[in-house]
C-alpha cells in the first residue's frame, strides 16, 4: 500500500460523514438505504473498520455521492458547522450547581472532548478517574475556580489555565461566585 493510498483510507470515514450530514441522514437512516448495519455505518465514520469495495459501494449509493469525488483530494472548504447555543447538548447532573455544554461532535467521545462549563456560586464538578493518560486543560473565562487533580490544588482566576492529570480523582469548584470555564479533555497517550 502506498501513502496515498494510506491518505485515501484516512480520508474516507470524515468523508462519508460528510455526506451523511450534508443529505440530513441519520445512522439509522443510511443502514436502512444501503443495506449495510447501522452499527457497521458508525464503525466506518469512526475510521474503527475498513469497509470493502462492495460496502462503500452501497453507502456511495444510499448517499447518493459520486464513488470516486468521495475520495477526490479537494475536500469543500467553503462550509461551517454551526452549534447555536441553544442547541448543545448539556449535562446537568455531574455536581453541584455544574452545567456542561458539550461543545465537541460525538463521535470525538473518550478521544478530544470540549466543553464549557457553567458553575453556580458554590458549585463543583467531581470527577473519577478517567481512562489512563487522560488529561484536561482547563481555562477560565469568567470568575474563579478551584482545581483539584490528586492531591494537588491550584486556584484560577479569569484568563488562568491550567493542565492536569485526569486519571485521578479531580475537581473543579467556583469560589466568590460563579465561574464559567473552557475544558479540554484528550488522551495524552
Amino acid at each position: 500500500m502506498t501513502e496515498k493510498d494510506d491518505d485515501i483510507l484516512s480520508r474516507l470515514p470524515a468523508r462519508l460523514k460528510e455526506a451523511r450530514r450534508e443529505k440530513g441522514l441519520s445512522l439509522e437512516a443510511v443502514a436502512k438505504l444501503s443495506g449495510v448495519s447501522r452499527s457497521m455505518v458508525s464503525q466506518i465514520e469512526r475510521g474503527e473498520s475498513s469497509p470493502t469495495i462492495a460496502t462503500l459501494w452501497n453507502l456511495t449509493s444510499a448517499l447518493q455521492v459520486d464513488f470516486a469525488g468521495l475520495l477526490d483530494e479537494t475536500a469543500k472548504t467553503d462550509r461551517i458547522e454551526v452549534i447555536r447555543r441553544d442547541q448543545a447538548p448539556t449535562i446537568d447532573n455531574r455536581g453541584e450547581g455544574c452545567r456542561i455544554r458539550i461543545l465537541s461532535p460525538p463521535e470525538e467521545a473518550g478521544r478530544n472532548e470540549v466543553y464549557q462549563l457553567e458553575l453556580s456560586a458554590g458549585g463543583s464538578l467531581d470527577s473519577q478517574p478517567h481512562k489512563r493518560g487522560t488529561v484536561e486543560h482547563l481555562t477560565v473565562l469568567d470568575g474563579m475556580v478551584e482545581v483539584t487533580s490528586g492531591d494537588a490544588t491550584e486556584q484560577l482566576a479569569t484568563g488562568d489555565s491550567a493542565r492536569y492529570a485526569a486519571d485521578t480523582v479531580h475537581s473543579i469548584r467556583s469560589i466568590d461566585g460563579s465561574a464559567v470555564a473552557f475544558l479540554l479533555v484528550f488522551d495524552d497517550v
